[in-house]
């Protein structure tokens, strides 16, 4: 029989060699150095390197379970950054096992214990040509940052002066939600023909793969590129450039940042950012007010309708569904009282910067009396703070409710939207 060479001695059986050592820590070493590589390029979205990774992978396991020699401890480091980090949202056709279910709400969001999430399609996405001729209003799409994939939509009535411009930000817990969604389309469409501005909805990365601040980020993203556009409109005046169709209708010195629920938290936020700098960032940008529509607040200690108020099972927020999109936003250890969620908690009043303000309140909301209770602080502090509070309906009756009451409130509010930004 022919003697068996060293190499393939160690290949059989690495502890006949004096190269076992060097063979059990430089295979798995090459092997650990090559995937670390590789899933920091997976983090980038990179496709070449996503689909190397998973081709390694693949072969990766099995050739650990045929590699009875590799140390425990060696193995365990190995195959622990073979699983995906939970900040990364794994392509549904992912063959890795996603474990559990760790947070869900119902019909909405799921979330896995290895990070991977679902959203269902609870509603259809819609084009911006959807349009009803009647509005006499355009629409289009404009990438704002193709790193984060943050985009807006546009709606700008066709005439033959300037508007103010209105940014809104979409509800949704942070969690759910698009600029997309049909409801959304078709409330602002109709709120920029009512009201006569042009709308910026920014749609933004969402919780819990994109946790707060990453909307703030967009949000105040969102308005640099808007200073950016006018810049260079001014500049370029007649270029022809994308964003003409919609920059020679806007008013650059009569701005306003807007939003519902979630959005309106968003819309919030960036304001004080933007405040506390006394909008230096901005200018030549003007911002002129801020419209909340059922701000999206919070706190650990409950308020009078968040303990009672009743919520039918096809309520658009109720108090489990808050809970649960508050942990899946906030940074991990916080609870309620983050001044993300909680304004009126740690801080100074007196300091507080705050444009002028108009809060559009529902009463069979969980949300009402927080609501209340942020209006009546601001206004005792001397904020110039206005609100008004819509009889009969819920949160979100405005997008989701198609009842007579509804659209009835509706129009109101759409009223009252657009006496706020006339003065």
């Amino acid at each position: 029989m022919c003697p068996i060479p060293p190499a393939m001695k160690t290949f059989i059986h690495p502890f006949s060699t004096p190269y076992s050592a060097f063979f059990i820590f430089s295979v798995p070493l090459t092997l650990y150095i090559y995937i670390s590589k590789e899933w920091r390029e997976v983090a980038k979205c990179k496709t070449s390197h996503r689909k190397s990774i998973h081709s390694l992978l693949s072969f990766f396991p099995s050739f650990l379970s045929a590699s009875s020699y590799i140390p425990r401890k060696i193995m365990a480091t190995l195959t622990s950054n073979v699983y995906l980090s939970p900040q990364y949202n794994v392509p549904k056709d992912h063959n890795l096992p996603h474990g559990c279910v760790v947070e869900e709400i119902s019909g909405l969001i799921r979330v896995h214990k290895d990070g991977y999430v679902e959203r269902p399609q609870v509603l259809p996405c819609v084009t911006a040509s959807t349009m009803s001729p009647e509005l006499n209003v355009t629409s289009g799409d404009m990438v704002i940052d193709s790193a984060t994939n943050t985009w807006a939509r546009f709606y700008v009535p066709i005439c033959q002066h300037e508007l103010p411009l209105l940014v809104y930000f979409h509800g949704g817990g942070f969690c759910v939600g698009s600029a997309a969604w049909s409801c959304y389309h078709n409330f602002l469409a109709r709120l920029s023909a009512k009201v006569g501005c042009v709308i910026m909805s920014v749609n933004y990365r969402l919780a819990p793969e994109n946790p707060l601040p990453a909307s703030y980020d967009d949000g105040l993203r969102a308005l640099m590129w808007v200073k950016q556009q006018m810049l260079y409109e001014q500049h370029n005046m007649g270029s022809g450039s994308n964003s003409e169709w919609w920059t020679t209708k806007c008013n650059f010195s009569s701005v306003f940042l807007g939003g519902d629920s979630a959005g309106a938290n968003i819309a919030y936020n960036v304001a004080t950012r933007v405040a506390a700098c006394d909008g230096a960032a901005l200018r030549p940008l003007s911002l002129k007010g801020l419209i909340l529509i059922q701000p999206f607040f919070g706190g650990e200690v409950r308020t009078g309708s968040e303990k009672c108020m009743a919520q039918s099972s096809g309520s658009a927020l109720n108090l489990a569904a808050s809970d649960t999109y508050w942990r899946l936003a906030l940074p991990c250890g916080s609870n309620r009282d983050h001044p993300w969620c909680n304004p009126l908690v740690k801080v100074k009043l007196e300091q507080l910067k705050v444009l002028r303000t108009l809060v559009c309140i529902s009463e069979i909301d969980i949300l009402k009396d927080r609501n209340l209770e942020f209006c009546d602080t601001l206004v005792r502090a001397g904020k110039r703070v206005e609100f008004e509070l819509f009889k009969g309906v819920g949160h979100a009756f405005q997008i989701l409710s198609k009842s007579q009451i509804s659209k009835n409130r509706t129009k109101e509010m759409m009223a009252r939207v657009k006496s706020f930004m006339a003065l």
